[in-house]
């Protein structure tokens, strides 16, 4: 019996190292590698319905950008078809090499169907990837799940475009969660805030973003 025992609590002893282990494996520091490029209020550019006030759909205050808009908010400029935003395109914009946004979110409880980060630009369509939260799940536009349990909570998303190898990565709180073929080259760049998808939308949507940086791979 004793035996049995000691062998039963090596074994659980093992198995607290192996999962401790593999936790730490996938935990890795997506920025290794990668050399920050500086931004200032010059690399910025917001869009908003077209005729409402920026200071009506967002606000910085303490480090923490806050967008919000409605269903029912006119698209970012008049004849354009677009669904509402708000949003920050960040400059500079690029063609080749390896880029990489990252940034913390918090999505409050409630908004559902909205883009809070985005690669712009592609040699197939408009975007190259489109990180939308559907009931608190962070989605690869409308399709695969890419991590879950994301409302009212903070957390680090980093979105890597390897131009020249086709790739688009993503990181949640340092651990990869999906990769996937990009849409080919073109004039590309990141935004980030709450755009709505083309359907099944709540009417509200809010996203909240701080400590936002670029970085170029050396």
């Amino acid at each position: 019996m004793q035996a049995s025992y000691r062998h039963m609590l090596l074994f659980l002893v093992a198995l607290i190292f192996f999962l401790n282990d593999a936790h730490m494996a996938s935990v890795v520091d997506p920025i290794y590698g990668f050399v920050e490029v500086m931004l200032n209020e010059s690399n910025f550019e917001y869009q908003k319905p077209y005729d409402t006030p920026l200071f009506q759909r967002y606000i910085y205050q303490n480090g923490i950008h806050r967008f919000w808009v409605y269903a029912d908010d006119k698209p970012f400029r008049l004849g354009s078809n677009t669904q509402p935003r708000t949003e920050i395109r960040i400059l500079p914009d690029y063609t080749s090499g390896v880029w990489q946004f990252e940034g913390v979110a918090f999505i409050p409880n409630g908004t559902s169907g909205a883009t809070i980060v985005q690669i712009h630009g592609a040699a197939h369509g408009n975007t190259t990837s489109l990180l939308r939260i559907y009931n608190g799940e962070m989605r690869y536009y409308s399709t695969q799940v890419i991590d879950t349990n994301l409302y009212d909570r903070w957390f680090k998303v980093n979105l890597i475009h390897d131009v020249d190898g086709g790739k688009v990565t993503v990181f949640v709180d340092n651990k990869k969660k999906f990769k996937i073929h990009d849409q080919g080259p073109g004039l590309l760049y990141f935004k980030f805030g709450v755009y709505g998808a083309p359907k099944n939308i709540s009417y509200y949507m809010e996203s909240r973003w701080k400590d936002v940086k670029i970085y170029k791979k050396c």
